[in-house]
């Protein structure tokens, strides 16, 4: 057995030894404290406040101001062709020709039957003239001069009818030539020489006129209340044949539209199902590079005073709403519901919800909750994004 004093150096050694570990246990959880208690870094940008230019956009589609599908009005078998697909015709433009020779043959028959009827009608009235006056002297029974006065009449309904027959075997004459009811660009042919066409085979073809080109586009109730009197002034002009273009068109492959637009209507009506109203604008249309069947996004700009502007990286949408992070003077953070307005670049106005002046999160949005405390710095937007 040691002795009693070699016991009590062990004794304070083990001490000693615990103490150094419970020092440096404690100082391991106030660094492991001190770091994760460290306020987190995050990018702020002011709430900006100016007049802008903002654009209302729908989703339109071309067509052509009048459109028309040709069909043969009368059976027979197609003779001739006498455009070229895709070609721009003028209104009155011979299209297509049918085999005439049948409807040539009824019209000269109906000619024939009048030209009888016609001499029968001047026999009846010569007979008239003749048997009125030896009627008056007894010569003839007053039955003989009314049996010559109804077949004149008679006679008279026949050459009508006749008449009729030779104007509606003529107007089929004129049918087998199928003319261009308007001016515009002919599309593909959907039949072939010597087929046999007729009222119930379809359209031989389609036209519409390019020139403008109208584009279509529904607007919200919404919306549509928001620019009514910008709307109805632009379509009052355009009647007036004084308005200037005030749209703009962005096509499917992301280009502008060169030419600006002019609406030219306003549907009567909301459309209770999808609660839009259809409007009509006219683009001017040259070389008919536009066709029938294109979607763009028309825009409209219209300006705004006093918008608030905020990064769009700083909205972050959630089941349908929009929520913004705002750092008080303290720097803790407020998550807050916001409005939003249009784009106007890469900013997006908001309606509600901000003031002038206040800090929003620009960068770090993912790693924070209401009520943090933050470490702010300046937002430093890329070049790319304030281009839009």
């Amino acid at each position: 057995m040691p002795p009693d004093s070699e016991r009590s150096v062990n004794a304070f050694s083990a001490l000693a030894l615990l103490l150094v570990c419970l020092l440096v246990a404690v100082g391991g959880c106030e660094k492991k404290a001190s770091s994760t208690s460290k306020a987190p870094e995050v990018e702020v940008v002011q709430v900006e406040q100016k007049d802008v230019q903002v654009y209302s956009e729908w989703v339109g589609t071309t067509n052509g101001v009048e459109n028309a599908k040709i069909r043969a009005q009368v059976k027979g078998y197609l003779l001739s062709r006498h455009y070229r697909e895709g070609a721009f015709v003028k209104k009155g433009s011979l299209l297509f020709e049918i085999d005439p020779r049948k409807f040539q043959a009824d019209l000269d028959k109906a000619k024939g039957d009048l030209a009888r009827a016609q001499a029968v009608l001047v026999k009846t009235e010569l007979d008239v003239k003749r048997d009125t006056p030896l009627a008056k002297a007894g010569a003839i029974s007053q039955k003989e001069l009314d049996d010559s006065i109804q077949a004149n009449l008679a006679a008279r309904a026949s050459v009508s009818a006749a008449q009729a027959v030779v104007e509606d075997a003529a107007l089929n004459l004129g049918w087998t030539k199928i003319i261009a009811p308007i001016d515009g660009v002919v599309g593909f042919a959907n039949a072939q020489i010597g087929d046999l066409v007729g009222p119930d085979t379809g359209e031989l073809t389609t036209m519409s006129t390019l020139e403008p080109i109208k584009v279509q586009f529904p607007i919200s109730e919404q919306e549509y209340l928001r620019a009514a009197a910008q709307v109805q002034k632009a379509y009052k002009e355009n009647f007036e044949r004084r308005g200037a273009g005030i749209l703009d068109m962005v096509l499917s492959d992301g280009s502008v539209y060169p030419h600006k637009g002019r609406i030219n209507l306003v549907d009567r009506q909301v459309d209770v199902k999808t609660g839009t109203v259809l409007v009509s604008a006219l683009f001017p249309n040259p070389g008919n590079i536009l066709r029938p069947g294109q979607f763009g996004r028309v825009r409209m700009m219209k300006p705004k005073p006093g918008a608030l502007l905020v990064p769009q990286r700083a909205v972050s949408e959630l089941q349908g709403g929009y929520q913004i992070a705002v750092v008080d003077a303290n720097n803790k953070v407020e998550i807050r519901t916001v409005k939003i307005g249009e784009r106007v670049g890469s900013e997006w106005v908001i309606e509600e919800g901000l003031k002038p002046g206040e800090r929003v999160v620009a960068e770090g949005l993912q790693k924070l909750k209401a009520g943090m405390t933050v470490s702010p710095k300046p937002f430093v937007q890329a070049a790319e994004e304030k281009k839009g």
